[in-house]
């Protein structure tokens, strides 16, 4: 597992506070230009390209100190993860490499490519976490265009959604060329399943046993496709404070309450960073994006604007919902993100 040597040290829970296993403690702040940014985003009208927002949340040293929803919307809210599923996804994954059930470095155990003089036999965990595969595969949203996702998720042509992007051909030496594929989640999904002997409901206890219930997450929903996989890439409804729950668990180097959840070293590797092309904006881990807020900064981000950020220095977590449609407002979200997080640097 390779782990970048420059990493800044994640901070510690305060002594002084309870775990929000079962509740979060609320802070106080005086940050005025934090809460004229909240009142902004609140107030557009969906026309605007930042769109319209569903919830903000702000954590800070173990705190509530910014929490604000729209009129139709409340803390008991669950709110869509779209694509903060895949940092979901590979906390399930992190869990079964404590448990010493697979190794990151190994081959994916994939059927599809299980002959030897398969050109995709030697595809390892690590590279598909990094979205390196070199699989063919195209990540579109807009309807009408060429799309494997939309085909993947919406057509209702494909039981399998992990086989359906086993499927694709290598058209790129394994980790040489990085790519957003939501299939190469599901299929990274689908071979933990595997791997554990899971399925269904029973996948879906794992998840709550092992993730969810020792932090406190009591509300997510997760969707399974029509084979009984976690789909892994896209679909876990959840409230923005359980959202913020999975966050500071990476915050505090997956270790809740005394107890480690996640095997040491696992954060640092999602972080880590992964060769990109120069074109792509942010950065990227292991499932996982960075620098959108600060240059320590990783983050869980999904579809129209939904967006689990942490920043290690200023010991933050921001939690957004809302809908925002298309490159515009990916940008218009990100940067209005980026100005509210400078609000609580410290």
């Amino acid at each position: 597992m390779h782990i970048a040597d420059n990493l800044i040290a994640l901070p510690q829970h305060p002594d002084e506070l309870p775990w929000p296993t079962q509740n979060w403690q609320s802070g106080s702040t005086e940050h005025p230009a934090a809460t004229s940014l909240m009142e902004r985003a609140f107030s557009l009208s969906d026309t605007d390209p930042l769109g319209v927002t569903h919830a903000v949340l702000v954590v800070q040293n173990g705190q509530i100190v910014l929490e604000q929803y729209a009129k139709d919307k409340s803390a008991t809210h669950t709110y869509p993860s779209w694509s903060m599923a895949k940092s979901i996804t590979q906390a399930l994954v992190g869990i079964a490499v404590g448990d010493g059930r697979l190794d990151i470095d190994e081959r994916i155990p994939v059927p599809e490519w299980s002959s030897p003089d398969d050109p995709r036999h030697h595809l390892t965990w690590d590279q598909l976490l990094r979205m390196s595969s070199g699989l063919d595969w195209v990540e579109e949203y807009e309807i009408g265009q060429t799309s494997d996702v939309i085909e993947m998720l919406f057509s209702g042509k494909h039981h399998d959604y992990g086989g359906y992007a086993a499927s694709k051909p290598l058209i790129h030496p394994a980790g040489s060329h990085w790519y957003y594929s939501s299939g190469t989640t599901n299929i990274i999904a689908r071979a933990l399943q595997v791997r554990l002997g899971l399925s269904g409901d029973t996948m879906k206890e794992f998840m709550f046993d092992r993730l969810f219930t020792p932090i406190g997450m009591m509300s997510p929903v997760p969707k399974f496709d029509p084979s009984g996989v976690f789909v892994g890439s896209s679909f876990c409804y959840s409230t923005a404070r359980d959202f913020a729950r999975f966050g500071y668990l990476y915050l505090r180097d997956g270790v809740w309450d005394g107890k480690r959840i996640l095997p040491e070293g696992w954060v640092d590797y999602a972080r880590t960073p992964t060769p990109q092309p120069e074109h792509e904006e942010l950065g990227y881990g292991a499932h996982w994006w960075l620098g959108m807020c600060g240059e320590t900064s990783f983050s869980a981000n999904g579809f129209q604007g939904q967006y689990t950020i942490i920043v290690p220095e200023d010991d933050l977590i921001i939690v957004r919902h809302g809908v925002s449609e298309g490159d515009a407002g990916k940008e218009a979200v990100q940067s209005w993100l980026a100005e509210l997080a400078a609000c609580f640097r410290t």
